[in-house]
Order: C-alpha cells, then sequence, then structure tokens
C-alpha cells in the first residue's frame, strides 16, 4: 500500500480507480467537515483529493502530519496554502489541462451570443415577437481579440478563435517568447489598450490581479471593449463594469463568474445592488461558473490528476 487518499470534494471515478491500482487506498470523505480535519480525522492520509469545497490553509495543512501531496481538481489554486505546501515537501497538483477546452468554447459561445444578440432575441421571440432590426449581430471577423493571461485556458481559447478571421493577440507579464503559438502574436499591454476590440481574461486570482478590471483600467482602452470573464470573479469589478456599459464605454461583458460568489463557489453570497443591476442588464451574457464544465471535462479533469500523481510517484526515491 502506498498510503491512504481522502476525498473530499466529488470528482470523476476515475482518479479514485487509477490511485487504488497504482496502490493507494481511497477513502471517501465529501462530507468531511474543517473542525473534524482539525481534530485530526485525516492525520493518517498521505494525499487529499478537493475542489473548493474546503480551504486548504496552514492551520489544516498542520493537521495533516502525514500529508505527501494535495490534488484540486481544477485550474485556481487560490484554495490551497501553496507557499505553506512547498516549504514543508507537500507536492500540489492541479488540471488546468482537464477543462481548457470546455472554458475555451464556453467563451466563444459567450462572445457570439453577445455580438450576435442570441439572448435577447431568443427571449424576444419566446414574447411573441419579430423585432429584426432590434437584434442586427455585429461580425467577428477582422476584430482584434486580445487574452490577458496565456496559459492553458488563453492558448485554448485561442485556437477555438483561429477559424474565425479576427487577430488574436495575447499579453502575459510573465510569459514571454509565445509569439507565433496558436497564430497569436505577443503584445504589450499598452497596444491591447490601443486596440482591442474584445478582452478575455485568463487569469489566476490573487492579490495582484483582485479588482484588476476597475475603473482605471477599463478607461484606458482607447475604444469600447467586449469584456469575457471566465477565470475568478474577484478580478473584475462589477460595479465599475456596469457604469463604463452605461457609458457607452463597453459594448458588453460575458461572465462566467462573479465577484458575488462564495469562496466555495457554490451559489452566491447575499444578494446586493450590484448583483441586482447586473441581472436586469441585458448587454451582459452570464453562466453559473461552468465554463470549464463539460461531460468531457468532467472526465479529463481527472485522469489528468492522475497522470500527475502516477508521474510524481515514479519520480519518488526507492526505498
Amino acid at each position: 500500500m502506498k498510503g491512504r487518499v481522502a476525498f473530499l470534494d466529488a470528482v470523476h471515478p476515475v482518479l479514485h480507480e487509477r490511485l487504488e491500482k497504482a496502490g493507494w487506498v481511497c477513502d471517501h470523505m465529501e462530507k468531511l467537515g474543517r473542525q473534524e480535519i482539525l481534530e485530526g480525522a485525516l492525520k493518517a492520509h498521505s494525499g487529499v483529493v478537493i475542489r473548493a469545497r474546503l480551504q486548504l490553509d496552514e492551520a489544516l495543512f498542520r493537521s495533516l502530519p502525514a500529508l505527501q501531496f494535495a490534488a484540486r481538481s481544477g485550474a485556481g489554486l487560490e484554495n490551497i496554502a501553496v507557499d505553506y505546501a512547498n516549504a514543508h515537501g507537500i507536492q500540489v497538483f492541479n488540471s488546468p489541462e482537464g477543462n481548457a477546452d470546455a472554458v475555451g468554447e464556453h467563451a466563444l459561445g459567450q462572445l457570439l451570443m453577445l455580438f450576435h444578440k442570441l439572448r435577447i432575441a431568443d427571449a424576444s421571440v419566446r414574447n411573441n415577437k419579430w423585432e429584426r432590426e432590434a437584434h442586427r449581430g455585429v461580425e467577428l471577423k477582422g476584430k482584434t481579440v486580445a487574452l490577458i493571461g496565456f496559459g492553458n485556458m488563453g492558448r485554448s481559447f485561442a485556437r477555438k478563435l483561429s477559424g474565425l478571421e479576427c487577430r488574436v493577440v495575447a499579453y502575459d507579464k510573465y510569459v514571454q517568447g509565445y509569439h507565433g503559438d496558436e497564430g497569436v502574436l505577443e503584445w504589450t499591454m499598452d497596444q491591447v489598450f490601443e486596440q482591442a476590440d474584445v478582452v478575455s481574461l485568463h487569469l489566476p486570482f490573487n492579490e495582484e490581479t483582485n479588482q484588476l478590471a476597475q475603473q482605471d483600467w477599463l478607461s484606458a482602452f482607447k475604444r469600447p471593449i467586449t469584456l469575457i470573464n471566465t477565470a475568478r470573479g474577484g478580478i473584475v469589478n462589477t460595479a465599475h463594469v456596469l457604469d463604463a456599459i452605461d457609458a457607452q464605454e463597453i459594448h458588453g461583458a460575458a461572465l462566467d463568474v462573479l465577484e458575488f460568489e462564495r469562496r466555495s463557489l457554490e451559489g452566491l453570497t447575499s444578494r446586493s445592488s450590484e448583483l441586482d443591476r447586473l441581472l436586469a442588464n441585458d448587454r451582459v451574457v452570464l453562466s453559473p461558473h461552468v465554463a470549464g464544465w463539460s461531460v468531457e471535462s468532467y472526465f479529463k479533469l481527472s485522469d489528468v490528476l492522475a497522470d500527475k500523481i502516477q508521474d510524481w510517484q515514479h519520480a519518488l526515491p526507492s526505498k
């Protein structure tokens, strides 16, 4: 036996199957609470599998003295104290490769909904109206689509855009040398401010990106943009985006994630006036944090984690 792995969130069973085949014992503890963990419920476990239900902070890590790895089904690691894990020899895995295709397709779908007014056109017809001129669309061809962040998600969206005859550019503060990858032009942020028609956010949530898309940032664009956010809700200041839409400084916004989401990502916090404004705005399309939530990604997220854990296990020194 390699050790015990606690599944603290529901994931595709392929991860359980592959870990057990590799010699791990898997315990399904999806309802285990934070207090129980702090009291030592997992003190003998070598691994944990999570999504977003729990915050794997320093206090929780200290309650896991035998822990060798933490695996997050998904891309973001904001609910894991990664620095603490690294300092204590705990391997942290995530699986952005598993849902990148789903995110790219979803972002494209929401963008086309906005450009061709598909949501409001559908609602209009269902309301027994036939208003053609009110639903005249805008073509994506010839537009400049700027990706802010060029990791797995940004690259996936670039691939989805490749056949639509638009210019795809990317800015990434921490990655360089990708000019030409996926047909993308590597730009500076100043170039993006100057020429972008569409801006799609593909960034992790951290102190640097928190409330990035706020009034000053939005006003730096030289032409009205369409904003897409499939990353994390806290990156966007909703009130400032709505103000910019009202002022005709932004054409519209596609938001799969909202700053009003609970920390667990499972639902919204208490309703606010800004949320009410958002829900009433016809120039916004919304979805409940499901950009990476496809039938295929459900399997791939777990399969990728199994690959990474297996590769790490094989690289460990033989005892």
